[in-house]
């Protein structure tokens, strides 16, 4: 019996048994962004962010995505308009929240696509948001890309929305994400 259980147990060390391969992978840094929208009746404000750090964690024996993660600090987040962009940190006080983070509680495989689900921390507030995503692999497998967008509510993360001439932005901004992973 001992001679069994040892042979068992050498054969779960070797990796000669099927067991799930699950790592991190970090996505390329200088092709990944993540991009907010304002709309007010008078004008749109659209904000990036090339510094976003996001994570996925992959399981290659299955070509399953088991979580994913993204966090950012808001102020690299530039409109092309330094004073617009000074107004925003002081709305959303970035120096007590200079954090944006996501993380993933599900994702589900659909396709080419992802219904990814999640908590989001804003503004020292975190809530759940599910977001949409298509996956687009590179032909020999060894890249993938992911896109998508999701709605957030200034007022469910607690920020007073700013007003241009006494009247408020509305109170949806539109994230778009794009990140790039070299998986394998």
């Amino acid at each position: 019996m001992r001679y069994l259980c040892l042979m068992f147990c050498s054969i779960l060390i070797s990796g000669s048994w099927a067991i799930a391969q699950s790592r991190f992978i970090d996505a390329v840094k200088d092709e990944s962004f993540a991009t907010y929208k304002l709309v007010h009746p008078l004008h749109e404000v659209v904000a990036t962010s090339k510094d976003v750090a996001y994570r996925i964690e992959y399981d290659s024996t299955i070509d399953h995505i088991k979580a994913i993660s993204a966090s950012a600090d808001v102020t690299t987040f530039d409109s092309g308009n330094s004073n617009r962009d000074s107004h925003a940190m002081e709305v959303i006080d970035a120096i007590s929240y200079p954090d944006v983070t996501f993380r993933s509680t599900t994702v589900q495989s659909s396709g080419d696509g992802l219904r990814v689900s999640g908590k989001l921390t804003f503004h020292g507030v975190t809530n759940d948001i599910v977001a949409d995503v298509t996956r687009k692999w590179s032909a020999d497998k060894t890249r993938v890309e992911f896109n998508g967008n999701f709605p957030v509510s200034l007022t469910a993360f607690k920020v007073d929305r700013p007003s241009l001439l006494m009247i408020p932005v509305k109170d949806t901004l539109w994230f778009t994400i794009k990140a790039v992973f070299n998986p394998k």
